[in-house]
């Protein structure tokens, strides 16, 4: 018994519709499922600011919008990608 080609194709193109399904799950999942405290993250992070009610405000939108916040308290933002990549109207960096 022969397998013919355009059975084969669907196969393997079912395959990976399920992969990529299954993928996109586990990403939804992960978002939703570890949310973590802001109020305590930007605390930790705003500690030592000169502008302690600034950094909480900006650090709390961030957070908000990336469920992430870089640990110090400062740099290390590379460590969320989203966190890092948040920009103000004049193009500079939002999150402290």
């Amino acid at each position: 018994m022969a397998i013919s080609k355009p059975f084969l194709a669907l196969v393997l193109l079912s395959m990976l519709l399920l992969v990529q399904a299954s993928e996109l799950v586990n990403e939804n999942d992960q978002k939703h499922s570890s949310k973590i405290n802001c109020g305590a993250a930007c605390k930790a992070r705003c500690r030592l600011s000169s502008r302690p009610n600034l950094c909480h405000r900006a650090c709390g939108t961030c957070c908000a919008r990336c469920n992430c916040v870089p640990p110090g308290t400062a740099g290390n933002q590379k460590v969320c990608p989203c966190y890092y990549n948040q920009t103000t109207h004049g193009g500079k960096r939002k999150c402290p």
